[in-house]
């Protein structure tokens, strides 16, 4: 799964701030590839707003 960060993280609570930075992004526009498990999509969930997620065809 690739994630794509879109929107500022200013604004958004430490616990917002704290996902992002665990998924690895750090910037707009910043680009991640991610193992699809339920806790990233977990992660992906909480800063949904934030974040745009492309799905890889298998």
């Amino acid at each position: 799964m690739t994630i794509t960060q879109y929107k500022s993280k200013n604004g958004a609570d430490q616990r917002q701030l704290d996902t992002l930075r665990s998924l690895g992004l750090r910037r707009i526009g910043h680009v991640v590839e991610i193992e699809d498990t339920p806790q990233s999509r977990g992660m992906v969930h909480r800063v949904r707003h934030l974040v745009r997620i492309v799905e890889e065809q298998s």
